[in-house]
């Protein structure tokens, strides 16, 4: 009497096993059959509307679009930790040596550390001048 009171939810969690299997099965076979007819018909090409377009006035949109699209980039914060506690690039080393002026590395990561983007950086900023935007 034991023995068959402890199979018994066994064999119920195996038929609900079972019936999952089984309608995920269904499921996949009618996904199958759309797809192939989704497949087998014809894509329509929009030729009428391709057919008026002028290529200079296509080449000119997307002269105008560049501005657009390089601002963005040309304005990002490059460390994204910057003027929080945890940048690890704030961390610096310093040396003096005689009466020379003191010599650190927080010279070179101060424009990024500080929140800098392209433009603010010494020697790229200039080059950025030149990009639209």
């Amino acid at each position: 009497m034991a023995r068959h009171a402890d199979t018994t939810p066994r064999r119920s969690l195996l038929r609900t096993a079972g019936l999952a299997v089984t309608a995920a099965g269904a499921v996949l076979g009618l996904g199958s059959g759309a797809a192939e007819a989704a497949a087998s018909a014809p894509i329509p090409l929009p030729v009428g509307t391709l057919a008026g377009s002028d290529a200079t006035e296509a080449a000119q949109g997307v002269v105008n679009a560049v501005p657009y699209a390089v601002a963005p980039v040309k304005d990002l914060q490059l460390d994204p930790l910057a003027n929080t506690g945890v940048d690890p690039l704030a961390n610096g080393a310093a040396t003096q040596v005689a009466d020379f002026q003191p010599v650190g590395t927080t010279t070179a990561t101060d424009p990024i550390t500080s929140g800098g983007t392209l433009g603010t950086l010494p020697v790229v900023g200039e080059a950025t001048d030149l990009l639209p935007g």
